[in-house]
């Protein structure tokens, strides 16, 4: 009988996603051991405490899969774990903190395939803006957008310092220009709706960042995303399943992308990559990139 898959589960938060845990198991892992509690100072001392118990060919069979909350300090864990092995006992590393990196490839590959049908478009050049883009999934899509070439905003709902600090930290870590914007008034908002392109919600479950009336002076709007599925929907008009539905409320150019249809790519990048660190012969190091290219697979 062969050796078990065994997959670690770290996290620096107080407790791993039951979420991530369920995925594991339904892509053939037969355990998923949680860590609580380990930070970027412990990562590589975890990784080596993982790789040398069970010999060169038994690290076939094992994996870590980074959680947590934070998307900078989960691609610091990455990059710190693959420098930490020591071949030939090198095993498979995946970091998706909170869903972050598999949602955030899901909405831009949705978003690409978008743009590419009823616009014959790409992202490049493209003035994207990202509402809830302080958060985990929004950090991860302004920092894709601006790889694929787009003009990307992050727009402060309570001012300018938050979105500031955060298109900073983006900027100094993965070498991306994002502009932070004071959209805390009305006219701001209006000024910044009208010369939007592609707006991209992220932001909390049950908070809607655009409404009809925002809408309505999105004249040069071309594709809107949503990853809220709880009401009210994140851009008002979006439902849930739509994949590319004409947003009547906007441009008249407009399509909306809603987040079901987010969610079946999330799923599917998530559960693929899982199952392709099963399967390799040569250890996989799974951040965004390479959800992103997961994801364009399956944005159908």
């Amino acid at each position: 009988m062969g050796k078990p898959y065994l997959l670690h589960f770290a996290t620096p938060g107080e407790r791993v996603s039951p979420f991530d845990v369920n995925m594991a198991y339904d892509a053939g892992w037969n355990a998923v051991i949680p860590y609580a509690g380990v930070g970027l100072k412990d990562i590589a001392g975890f990784v080596q405490d993982a790789i040398f118990s069970r010999g060169p060919k038994g690290v076939k069979h094992t994996g870590i899969f980074v959680g947590g909350r934070d998307p900078i300090l989960a691609a610091d864990m990455l990059d710190a774990a693959r420098k930490a092995m020591v071949p030939p006992f090198e095993v498979s590393v995946f970091a998706d903190p909170s869903g972050a990196f598999t949602t955030a490839a899901a909405m831009i590959a949705a978003v690409e395939k978008a743009l590419a049908g009823p616009h014959d478009s790409t992202l490049a050049g493209r003035r994207v803006t990202v509402f809830g883009g302080t958060g985990p999934v929004g950090m991860i899509v302004a920092v894709l957008a601006a790889q694929a070439g787009a003009d990307v905003t992050l727009p402060g709902h309570d001012g300018l310092s938050h979105a500031q600090s955060t298109a900073e930290a983006l900027q100094t870590r993965f070498g991306v220009t994002i502009h932070p914007i004071d959209a805390s008034s009305d006219d701001a908002k209006a000024a910044l709706i009208a010369n939007t392109e592609v707006a991209l919600a992220t932001a909390k479950a049950g908070v809607q960042v655009l409404g009809p009336g925002h809408l309505a002076q999105a004249a040069r709007l071309m594709v809107a995303a949503d990853i809220n599925a709880v009401p009210p929907a994140g851009i008002a008009g979006i439902g849930v399943m739509d994949n590319g539905k004409p947003l009547a409320a906007a441009s008249g150019q407009a399509v909306g992308i809603g987040p079901l249809a987010i969610g079946n790519i999330k799923y599917k990048v998530q559960q693929g990559l899982l199952q392709a660190m099963l399967n390799t012969d040569n250890p996989l190091y799974l951040g965004f990139a390479e959800c992103l290219h997961e994801a364009r697979l399956h944005a159908t």
